[in-house]
């Protein structure tokens, strides 16, 4: 619903926008764009191949190692471009330092999402299995839960963004780095919830709802600290000849944790509860140092953005 109510204020408000997304002007007479639709539609053509002969049985793949190749695909294309950037692209400079913040908040993005899309994974499974979801006498289903983060999104979003807009008045708005060191922490923090929550299952009983609940508040906080200060930080560091294909970077770093968060998921093991409270505890382990880590390196990560808030 969201998404064509969204195109449609987009389209009655274009008149606002200025030249802002407009065709812009190719020197080189429409054959780079000819061409870039050339390799649209092969990539279009193998991807539709590859999918029918999986669907068909032709092919055949086993997704644990396919995961695994496909994080180092995704790693290598990263250091690849940033190489890149380093190397052979001219960049002067505060044009370097400020790719080295980008490389960052690369890391410490991944590193959220592995553990912030636990939601749709192992903490979907467990609430489907060691979760108590009677309310009002009815089982509401476990994909139910999924709900609240979003709802928490939709709730929270404008006291956040009235609190940053506060801060910035004050000169007191935390830089970007500082606000990804507080995503990770709360990241980190809110799977003590599910700490507990294992524990109780571990225990041999069903885990009240609310702990899942408190999990995701949490981590929605967290997501409102890192998710959009840092695609809007990202824009302002990138060299203006490099700004589209930076957000590219940065949703590359998105799909990598949310690709590391399934391979995490994979180690949880249905049928082992007891060892569920422990791994849990190691994704508050890992996202509470990282975040603490990043909390320290804050200032000179800061001095690097070049004035960039």
């Amino acid at each position: 619903i969201g998404m064509p109510l969204g195109l449609l204020q987009f389209w009655l408000a274009r008149e606002r926008l200025g030249i802002a997304g407009a065709t812009p002007h190719r020197n080189d007479g429409g054959a780079g764009l000819r061409g870039d639709w050339l390799k649209l539609a092969l990539a279009v053509a193998v991807l539709s191949a590859l999918m029918l002969a999986l669907l068909s049985g032709a092919l055949t793949v086993n997704p644990a190692p396919l995961a695994k190749g496909a994080a180092y695909v995704l790693v290598g294309m990263a250091a690849a471009y940033f190489l890149y950037l380093f190397t052979g692209a001219g960049l002067v400079g505060v044009e370097r330092r400020r790719i080295v913040v980008v490389m960052v908040m690369f890391v410490a993005c991944a590193l959220f999402w592995s553990g912030f899309e636990q939601a749709g994974s192992s903490m979907n499974l467990f609430a489907q299995r060691h979760v108590d979801r009677l309310i009002a006498g009815l089982e509401i289903p476990a994909g139910w839960l999924q709900s609240v983060q979003p709802l928490c999104v939709i709730l929270f979003a404008p006291a956040f963004s009235a609190l940053w807009i506060s801060l910035a008045r004050r000169s007191l708005n935390p830089a970007a780095p500082l606000k990804f060191a507080f995503g990770l922490l709360l990241m980190g923090l809110g799977f003590l919830f599910m700490v507990k929550a294992a524990g109780l299952a571990a225990g041999g009983m069903k885990s009240p709802v609310y702990w899942l609940v408190l999990t995701y508040l949490v981590h929605t906080f967290g997501e409102l600290c890192l998710s959009p200060v840092g695609l809007s930080t990202v824009t302002k560091l990138a060299p203006a000849r490099f700004v589209g294909q930076m957000m590219g970077v940065w949703f590359l770093a998105s799909s990598l944790g949310k690709l590391m968060a399934g391979l995490i998921a994979g180690t949880f093991d249905a049928n082992d509860v007891a060892a569920m409270p422990g791994q849990y505890m190691n994704i508050v382990i890992y996202g509470c140092s990282v975040g603490f880590l990043l909390l320290l390196i804050s200032r000179p990560v800061t001095r690097l953005m070049g004035g960039v808030r």
